[in-house]
């Protein structure tokens, strides 16, 4: 009883110590201050999303890693419910809220897929980010659009790198922005 208990213990720091390596990454202010991440609630939403779908990304596949990302991705959506809640809305609508966010994280872990997964990433990607983590409006190939792609690709790599030991420790290397 008690091993199973040191168990998920264990499980939770992991899955805290990658969770805060995430929001660490997403809390960049390089992020929004040059590559037009709104700094919003909903603009930091965007850049944590992008975050958790790289780290889903660099674990799909693997069936080591699998139930470590699905554990991730609940303390994504448990944060997300509790942000909610702290923005003062009430509780007969946060199901309702967490739903419209769920859908939206993962139409846009869709559109970043694609591109990631089509002949040429960078334009697929700048252009899958207006709209998304970029206002609607941004131009596609303008510098803030382009540049949020190429930290996106190079956070990827940075994480394609970390190898599964260190995410199964709870390790996992980010791009750091100047």
């Amino acid at each position: 009883m008690f091993k199973a208990f040191k168990l998920r213990r264990r499980n939770r720091e992991i899955v805290d110590a990658l969770f805060a390596t995430l929001v660490e990454a997403a809390r960049q202010p390089p992020l929004y201050a040059r590559m037009g991440v709104p700094d919003t609630p909903l603009g930091r939403f965007e850049a944590l999303g992008v975050h958790v779908h790289l780290l889903l990304r660099r674990c799909a596949g693997d069936p080591a890693l699998k139930a470590l990302s699905q554990d991730v991705l609940d303390r994504f959506m448990t944060d997300l419910d509790a942000s909610i809640r702290e923005l003062g809305v009430g509780d007969q609508s946060v199901p309702k809220r967490m739903k419209k966010l769920a859908g939206m994280f993962y139409e846009r872990v869709a559109g970043y897929d694609a591109a990631y997964d089509g002949p040429e990433p960078l334009p697929a990607l700048a252009a899958a980010l207006p709209g998304r983590v970029l206002p609607p409006g941004t131009d596609p190939a303008g510098d803030a659009a382009r540049a949020l792609a190429a930290y996106m690709i190079e956070a990827r790599d940075a994480m394609n790198a970390t190898s599964d030991e260190d995410i199964l420790a709870g390790a996992l290397k980010t791009k750091h922005l100047p």
